[in-house]
């Protein structure tokens, strides 16, 4: 396939339309903005770094890389195995699992790849190897949708401009971008987060009332 084809079927498969189910989760944004941690498009851009850099992001990208490379099936299931122990909560573990299902299903109904139960990014991935798609372009549209998922539910829930929305996206661009470039060489020995007010955030939402989203 032609690069161009490449970026096309990437770009249907990491947009806000796919069914995936994006819309409803958070990730642990509304503790934050319950507790008014997030107020400000800064806050938003801020958190949102971290959590790109030093968490979720981070080791997503890590885990995508992983599961496209693994190989055999035994080596595809470690992979998930650990995305699930680095999941910080059980709405996350839930939210990467569901997302991951979805995907799956989707991709296998049109595409022909593996109908398999993993977590999103290992899912992601593991069909991206199937179709033979680039791993970097695919991890970089993985990050974009990823963190658009999460300025959307910000936009919804602070609530925040479509325009100031649009300004934290492009201010991070550049970031998943660099994320793409540091993971390149990474194994699953390299998955770490620091991004513990993330993490907290998405514990805490477990017992958050009242709620919007489902993480």
């Amino acid at each position: 396939m032609t690069t161009e084809h490449n970026i096309l079927i990437l770009a249907q498969w990491l947009s806000p339309a796919f069914p995936v189910g994006a819309f409803a989760y958070s990730h642990g944004l509304e503790t934050a903005i319950h507790s008014g941690a997030i107020a400000t498009a800064c806050d938003l851009q801020d958190w949102l770094t971290y959590v790109l850099s030093h968490g979720s992001g981070r080791n997503d990208c890590i885990l995508l890389r992983a599961a496209y490379s693994s190989g055999p099936q035994a080596a595809l299931d470690d992979v998930n195995q650990t995305a699930l122990a680095v999941s910080a909560s059980s709405e996350r573990i839930r939210e990467t699992q569901l997302q991951g299902s979805a995907f799956s299903q989707t991709t296998s109904a049109i595409w022909g790849s593996d109908k398999t139960e993993f977590c999103y990014p290992v899912a992601v991935g593991h069909a991206a190897a199937q179709l033979r798609l680039d791993v970097d372009l695919t991890a970089a549209f993985y990050l974009h949708g990823f963190v658009s998922n999460l300025v959307s539910a910000a936009v919804r829930a602070v609530p925040l401009g479509q325009t100031e929305g649009q300004r934290v996206l492009a201010a991070l661009i550049p970031m998943c971008d660099q994320i793409v470039q540091d993971t390149q060489c990474t194994t699953l020995d390299d998955l770490s987060s620091t991004a513990f007010l993330s993490d907290i955030a998405a514990m805490r939402h477990e017992t958050l009332q009242p709620r919007i989203f489902r993480s």
